[in-house]
């Protein structure tokens, strides 16, 4: 049978270099008793009666170099001091934890600097977990002042009569919560619908006179596009939202009510201190409502917590106010995100109008960004068309830019245009255009007409054009077909006539054009 090893003596110079190792070099538990060869259960029990005894440091204060001295500080009796000791100030002590960077080791060793004999480490520790459990479940949680807003809607509603229909509608009860100091924020709106939802929350935060770095929110739809559990899309106004005012939404879990503790409970506080309070009384307004419930919040948040012994608004003002980020300088612009395609005619449709996008995205998906004025239309997260929001429904805003360059010839095309084409041509073809547009009842009518014409000034050199079209004036002969088929037949390098046909004399076989009629 293998003799067993025993045990090395842990010398004082062994806990020297636990504790180098261990503060000045921050390596953990398990390398430091791989490198001296002692157990991680003594290097633990040896960094725990330093932590005891407050000398959780390197180097070590001055006066320990003395062996035996350091020996005395590390293994005097542990546990319970005598009873004359003070006891913490434990509401105290919860408060302070709230704050950023402040931890559980920090406020002991505070008060082992005013009580150099008081509670030990582990001791105190325990009397504060103790303390804790006597807390109200919705303060339990030590959260970071600044870092959370939670907001929720209540299960309540409140209702509100239209004074001219009597009409009753059921407004719905918004509860928003900053999680450290547990300020509480209500507002009322008819619908948790997106408007009311975006409303809702920058009310929040001017209540607040801040923004926190993340905003914890249920999975309502207005919030979050797809509760998934793992990776859940932000509705894209609410995400747009979010980053106006430079805070993180982390939408909690699907029925898991616990990743947003604080809003659960003051949800529930409200129903009872605020909306109980309202069940006799009739509002004709929304107003009406709010001001009443904001009177009644501010009753609550000035209302003393008995386990902390100071209201919520004096915790805000002492712990959290100060941790809050700025507001942003200019407020939020409301806007709604659709999806759309281009149809063949490169336009989409947005609340039943049309709106032009470059032509080549004909047939593509885009994301359409709708504000009360403005519509703007991205493509892979670039923005290429931005309209003016027309208020006429079914009608078409088209940029000229967008067109196709056939489109752009017909789309500018106007009496004036074509006139001044026809100029360049020559005086002839100029009298020629003016006569086609002018004897139609619609100058429209002779548009297609007079393009054609100008187009021959591409097939034919622009001096036989002015020929063509003198001689269709002499004989009166003011159609497209007829200048085409001068060109066509040469006719234009004939000689010129020297005066227009005269018409058939009359004659008891001709019947005349008012035979016809």
């Amino acid at each position: 049978m293998p003799r067993r090893k025993q045990a090395r003596h842990t010398s004082v110079k062994d806990i020297r270099s636990i504790l180098r190792l261990t503060f000045e070099q921050e390596l953990p538990v398990r390398a430091v008793s791989d490198r001296l060869k002692i157990s991680k259960t003594s290097v633990s029990t040896y960094l725990l009666r330093a932590r005891e005894a407050g000398l959780a440091v390197w180097p070590l204060p001055a006066g320990l170099d003395d062996d035996e001295i350091l020996e005395q500080r590390l293994f005097r009796r542990m546990g319970r001091p005598p009873r004359e000791t003070a006891e913490p100030d434990w509401p105290k002590m919860a408060s302070e934890l709230k704050r950023k960077g402040v931890t559980l080791n920090l406020l002991w060793q505070e008060y082992r600097e005013t009580h150099p004999d008081g509670y030990g480490y582990t001791w105190f520790c325990g009397r504060f977990a103790e303390f804790e459990s006597r807390v109200k479940p919705t303060y339990r949680s030590r959260h970071v002042a600044g870092v959370a807003m939670e907001c929720d809607y209540a299960g309540h509603t409140i209702p509100v009569i239209d004074p001219s229909t009597g009409e009753i509608r059921a407004a719905q009860i918004y509860v928003a919560v900053l999680s450290a100091s547990q300020l509480t924020f209500s507002y009322a709106s008819f619908s948790q619908k997106l408007p009311d939802w975006i409303e809702a929350n920058q009310r929040a935060f001017s209540y607040f006179g801040g923004v926190t770095k993340t905003t914890i929110c249920d999975n309502l739809r207005s919030a979050v596009a797809k509760a998934l559990w793992f990776e859940p899309t932000i509705n894209a106004t609410f995400a747009a939202f979010a980053e106006h005012y430079d805070t993180t939404v982390l939408p909690a879990r699907p029925k898991r009510p616990r990743d947003k503790p604080s809003a659960e409970g003051s949800v529930l506080i409200v129903e009872r201190w605020v909306l109980a309070r309202l069940r006799n009384e009739r509002f004709f307004s929304l107003a009406d409502l709010n001001a009443r419930i904001s009177t009644l919040i501010e009753d609550l948040n000035g209302r003393i917590m008995r386990r902390y012994g100071k209201s919520r608004r004096d915790l805000f003002d002492e712990i959290e106010r100060a941790q809050l980020k700025p507001l942003p300088a200019t407020p939020f612009e409301y806007a709604e995100w659709k999806a759309a395609k281009v149809h063949p005619d490169y336009h989409v449709e947005v609340d039943k109008s049309f709106y032009s996008v470059p032509h080549g995205l004909i047939g593509k998906r885009v994301d359409v960004r709708l504000t009360y004025r403005v519509v703007e239309i991205f493509h892979d997260h670039k923005r290429v068309a931005s309209h003016i929001r027309s208020s006429q429904r079914s009608g078409h805003i088209t940029v000229n830019e967008h067109m196709p360059k056939s489109h752009q010839r017909y789309a500018n095309t106007t009496p004036h245009t074509l006139r001044r084409e026809a100029a360049k041509v020559g005086s002839n073809t100029a009298i020629f255009i003016e006569r086609l547009l002018s004897d139609r009842p619609h100058p429209e009518q002779g548009y297609r007409s007079a393009q054609g014409i100008l187009s021959l000034a591409r097939r034919y050199k622009s001096d036989r054009l002015e020929m063509a079209c003198e001689r269709a004036l002499i004989i009166n002969a003011l159609s497209y077909s007829s200048v085409a088929n001068i060109l066509k037949s040469g006719l234009d390098q004939a000689p010129p006539m020297s005066e227009a046909v005269k018409p058939a004399p009359p004659h008891g076989n001709i019947r005349g054009k008012t035979y016809y009629q």
